[in-house]
């Protein structure tokens, strides 16, 4: 057990050591000497745990989105929180491209959305598109039994508004300038609240107290 405990604490400073470099040098910048100066090891130690800096930079990602996914969990277990204002929450904790993780996690998103990364990219997609709506979906539930939401389908609405967000607010998807997102920031709120089957303009709302500034620019539903 003591032995199985050390091997994991190395991983665990070899990938912390990488976070580190990628985050200050940037992935294509950062060597495997480098790792290896920094955690003070040997090559074949390093190799033991990781095949390649492909390979650690691949379970950067894997540990990054295990954080985001329990970020989230924690979020959406906090009955204190109104639910509306905890999905909002939940989906923010998710979001590691807006420099919640700091210099490393754009790094990590720069590096996914590269041509020659599609895989790692589909990766993290699978891991969004499979592992938020079973966080959000008991939020939606329990907005049904309080009368918030009005939905037969919590789970697959949840499921459509999450592949929705992930692709359309994608900027490697799709080039938008900042009006164009802001009207579909505005467009999506409006279809999340119809959707959920929730009061027109009480995601508005909620956004708003989150910095939005333009919800009195929505059209009537």
């Amino acid at each position: 057990m003591r032995i199985v405990k050390e091997a994991e604490a190395r991983r665990n400073e070899i990938l912390d050591a990488a976070d580190e470099l990628f985050g200050q040098k940037g992935f294509d910048g950062t060597s495997t000497n480098d790792i290896l100066s920094k955690v003070g090891i040997a090559r074949g130690t390093l190799y033991h745990h990781f095949k390649s800096k492909e390979d650690i930079m691949d379970a950067l990602i894997e540990r990054y989105s295990s954080k985001m996914l329990g970020a989230a969990q924690a979020i959406a277990l906090d009955t204190t929180i109104p639910v509306v204002e905890r999905i909002l929450r939940a989906v923010m904790a998710m979001n590691i491209s807006s420099g919640n993780g700091g210099e490393s996690s754009r790094e990590i998103m720069e590096h996914i959305h590269r041509p020659q990364n599609a895989l790692m990219h589909q990766k993290i997609q699978k891991i969004i598109v499979n592992g938020v709506p079973p966080i959000l979906t008991p939020i939606v539930r329990e907005g049904i039994q309080q009368g918030v939401f009005n939905t037969p389908y919590p789970y697959e609405s949840m499921e459509m508004i999450i592949i929705y967000a992930n692709t359309i607010f994608d900027e490697e998807m799709v080039e938008m300038t900042g009006e164009v997102r802001m009207s579909r920031i505005l467009a999506f709120i409006a279809n999340v609240e119809r959707l959920l089957g929730a009061e027109v303009g009480s995601l508005m709302s909620v956004m708003q107290a989150f910095g939005g500034d333009r919800g009195d620019e929505r059209g009537n539903e």
